[in-house]
């Protein structure tokens, strides 16, 4: 999954948890089923699966696993790190007349044109 994607997808993370947030502020007996969330996709489709042979020994196994899923892990907090320092900037310049959404809905429109440009 390319980097660009895994911010996008992110975006999708960051405003499902806001709307989800919103819901429980205003019906605190609202439920979320954290089972069929965005961030459960992106995680299951970020990290590959990992076979690690049968004879191999404990550090063995967890290098291959290291291995296999410390690119997926730089790539998934690279994205929200970036996310983040946007929406913090954003604040800190004092910005009250733009929404965090639109912020992100703006990203995502320039993520998804500088993506298909590629």
């Amino acid at each position: 999954m390319e980097q660009t994607e895994i911010i996008l997808r992110a975006i999708g993370v960051l405003t499902e948890t806001n709307a989800m947030v919103r819901r429980i502020a205003q019906d605190e007996d609202a439920e979320v089923d954290s089972t069929e969330t965005q961030l459960g996709a992106l995680v299951t489709e970020v990290f590959p699966s990992v076979e690690v042979p049968g004879d191999a020994g404990p550090a063995e196994a967890g290098q291959a696993v290291a291995d296999a899923y410390l690119p997926a892990t730089i790539s998934l907090v690279g994205a929200f790190a970036f996310l983040f320092s946007e929406l913090a900037d954003l604040h800190d310049a004092g910005r009250t007349d733009v929404k965090s959404a639109d912020l992100l809905q703006d990203l995502a429109l320039r993520m998804s044109r500088a993506g298909g440009e590629s």
